[in-house]
C-alpha cells in the first residue's frame, strides 16, 4: 500500500487578506472623542487603559466567545429544588469585571461629583460597547438605577454605596454583605408593552414597608442582578417598587425566571420572562406616580441606547477602512478607489456626527445641575437624537459589512455581529414612535426645552447656507404644525439632523462639517450611503477618521 502523499500547501496560501485588527488603542485612534475629551480638560489616562485593552487580542475573543456561548437557565437544581440561576460564560464575567472595575456603573455621588463623570463614563460605555455589547446592559442599568431609587432616601443610602462600587460580585448573595450590587428593570407586560399603565401585577401592602408582588413581566434584562425596579398596581395606583434578588437572611426572593429570549442580537445578555409570586419590594417614589419615577432610570437607559448605536457604527467604520486599506483590487488598493471612497467618507462623517452629538449629551448631564439651559435641551434633544441615531445604524452597519464583502457576513468577522446587534438600541427604551411621542410631549409640557433647543441651534446659524435654510423651515413648521401626530417622525427626523449638523459646525473639521450639512441637509444625499457630493478631502478625512497606527 503506497503512502499517502502530502496535500499541497500553495492553493491555501492566504494573500490579499488584511490581518485581523488587533493591537490598537480604541481611544487614541478616535480623534472625535479625544479631541471632545481635551475640550472639556476631561482627564484621559484610566480612559486610554481601557481603551487599550479593549484592542488586545484577549479582549476581542472574550467578545466572541460572550457571544458565541450565551447564558442558560437552569430552574432547577440536581435535587429539584427551583433555583431560577442564569449561567453565563467566564467570558461574560471577565467583562463584566472589567468594565465594573473601570467605573462604568458607577453613577457620581452627590457631594462634589466630578465634573465631566457623565462625559468620562459615556466614553467608558462607548469603548466597551465597540468590543461586546450584551454586557453593557446591566452596566448600564446599573448606573441608571441610582436617580429612581434616591425617590426614597432609605433605601439609596443603603443601596446606592453598592451599585457605585468598583468590583464586580455575581454570587447570589444579599448585596450588602457583598459589598456591590448590579440593578435590573422589569417593566413591560404582555397586554401592554410601551403601555405601561396597562400593566396588572399588583402589590400587596404591609405594615412593615415591604410589599407582596405579584404578576407577569414580559421582558426582564439581567434576570441575575441584585435589584430591579419594577412597577406594580397598589392601593395608591402604578408606584414603583424595589426588588431584591436576594432578601437579607439569604433566601431567594420570589423572581421566578421562565425562560430566556430566544434574541437576534444581543446574545451576551440574558432577557428574560419573569414571574412575581408573592414577591418582596419596596415602594420606591410618590405612592401612584411609578411611571413618573421609574422614568428617570429609563432616561438614563435611553441615551445609553443611543451612545451603544454611536459605537457599533464606530467599529463598524473603523473595521470597514482597516479592511478596505489591506485589500487590492483592479490594481491599487480598495481605499484608494473613489467608490469606495464615497461609501466609507459617507460612513466617516456619519459615525462622527452620531458620536459628537453623544459626547455632547453627556457633557450636558455634567452641566445640568447648575445650567437649566443645559438641562432643558437635553430633556428634549436625548429623545430626538436616539431617535435618528438609532434608526441609522441599521443602514450603516450594513454599509459597513457590504464593504468587506462576503467576509463581512460570515461570524468571524464582527460586523456579522454588529449588524445583529444594530436595531435593538431603536427598540429598547422607546421605540421610534414612543421617542416621537416623547419629543411632542416635551414641547408641550415643557416649553423650555423648545427654547433650549432653538437657542443650540440658533448658536451656528451663518455657518452653512444649508443649515440656515433648514432651520429656517423647521422655526416655521414648529409653529405651523397641522397635525402634530402625525408628523411626529417628520418634524423629530429635522430636529435631530439639526442637531447633529449643529454639533458638527462646531466642534468637527469644517470639510467635514460643510460635507455633512450640504448632504443632509441640502438635498445633496441620495437615499443610500455613499452617494455624497464629490470632495478632494477623501484621503485626509479617512486618515483623520482612522489614522495608521
Amino acid at each position: 500500500m503506497s503512502e499517502l502523499r502530502p496535500s499541497p500547501t500553495t492553493t491555501h496560501e492566504v494573500i490579499n487578506q488584511p490581518e485581523l485588527l488587533t493591537g490598537y488603542n480604541l481611544l487614541s485612534t478616535d480623534p472625535t472623542v479625544t479631541a471632545f475629551l481635551k475640550r472639556s480638560r476631561a482627564s484621559t489616562e484610566e480612559l486610554g487603559d481601557l481603551g487599550q485593552w479593549l484592542g488586545t487580542p484577549e479582549a476581542i475573543e472574550l467578545g466572541r466567545q460572550a457571544n458565541a456561548y450565551p447564558p442558560v437557565l437552569r430552574s432547577y437544581d440536581s435535587r429539584g429544588n427551583r433555583i431560577d440561576e442564569v449561567e453565563f460564560h467566564p467570558s461574560y464575567h471577565r467583562l463584566m469585571s472589567t468594565t465594573i472595575g473601570a467605573g462604568i456603573a458607577s453613577f457620581p455621588e452627590q457631594e462634589r461629583p466630578d465634573p465631566n463623570h457623565h462625559l468620562k463614563r459615556a466614553v467608558g460605555m462607548y469603548l466597551i460597547s465597540q468590543n461586546e455589547a450584551g454586557h453593557g446592559c446591566p452596566i448600564s442599568m446599573t448606573y441608571a438605577a441610582v436617580p429612581s431609587l434616591r425617590h426614597n432616601p432609605e433605601l439609596s443610602a443603603t443601596y446606592e454605596p453598592l451599585l457605585r462600587a468598583h468590583f464586580y460580585a455575581p454570587e447570589l448573595v444579599p448585596a450588602r454583605s457583598k459589598g456591590s450590587a448590579t440593578a435590573g428593570m422589569a417593566m413591560t407586560e404582555k397586554q401592554g408593552g410601551s403601555d405601561l399603565r396597562a400593566n396588572t401585577t399588583v402589590a400587596d401592602l404591609g405594615g412593615s414597608g415591604e410589599a407582596l408582588l405579584t404578576g407577569h413581566k414580559w421582558f426582564c434584562s439581567a434576570p441575575m442582578s441584585d435589584l430591579f425596579l419594577t412597577l406594580a398596581r397598589d392601593k395608591d395606583g402604578l408606584s414603583c417598587y424595589l426588588v431584591p434578588r436576594v432578601l437579607e437572611d439569604g433566601t431567594r426572593n420570589s423572581v421566578i425566571v421562565r425562560r430566556l429570549k430566544d434574541k437576534l442580537g444581543n446574545r451576551s445578555n440574558a432577557s428574560s420572562e419573569i414571574e412575581y409570586d408573592h414577591t418582596v419590594g419596596y415602594r420606591v417614589g410618590e405612592p401612584g406616580r411609578g411611571v413618573k419615577t421609574i422614568m428617570d432610570m429609563v432616561a438614563f437607559c435611553r441615551y445609553d441606547s443611543m451612545l451603544g448605536s454611536a459605537a457599533q457604527m464606530r467599529q463598524g467604520l473603523v473595521q470597514a477602512i482597516w479592511f478596505a486599506r489591506g485589500r487590492s483590487v483592479f490594481g491599487k488598493s480598495l481605499i484608494e478607489q473613489e467608490l469606495m471612497q464615497n461609501v466609507l467618507v459617507d460612513l466617516a462623517i456619519e459615525s462622527e456626527a452620531a458620536t459628537i452629538t453623544s459626547l455632547y449629551l453627556a457633557n450636558a448631564d455634567d452641566r445640568s445641575s447648575t445650567d437649566p439651559v443645559a438641562r432643558s435641551f437635553r430633556r428634549i434633544a436625548v429623545a430626538a437624537s436616539k431617535f435618528l441615531i438609532c434608526k441609522r445604524a441599521p443602514a450603516f452597519m450594513a454599509e459597513a459589512m457590504e464593504s468587506l464583502g462576503g467576509n463581512g457576513y460570515v461570524e468571524e468577522s464582527i460586523l456579522a455581529r454588529l449588524f445583529r446587534e444594530s436595531p435593538l438600541n431603536g427598540i429598547w427604551e422607546g421605540s421610534g414612535n414612543v421617542n416621537a411621542l416623547d419629543v411632542l410631549r416635551a414641547m408641550a409640557k415643557e416649553p423650555a426645552s423648545v427654547a433650549a433647543l432653538l437657542a443650540e441651534l440658533e448658536g451656528n446659524a451663518g455657518s452653512n447656507a444649508a443649515y440656515d435654510s433648514a432651520l429656517a423651515a423647521f422655526k416655521h413648521e414648529l409653529t405651523h404644525l397641522e397635525s402634530p401626530e402625525w408628523q411626529a417622525r417628520e418634524l423629530v427626523e429635522k430636529m435631530a439632523l439639526l442637531i447633529e449638523s449643529s454639533l458638527m459646525l462646531r466642534y468637527s473639521a469644517a470639510t467635514n462639517a460643510q460635507l455633512f450639512c450640504d448632504s443632509r441637509l441640502g438635498g445633496r444625499h441620495g437615499s443610500v450611503l455613499g452617494t455624497l457630493p464629490r470632495t478632494g478631502e477623501a484621503k485626509s478625512i479617512l486618515e483623520a477618521a482612522f489614522p495608521h497606527f
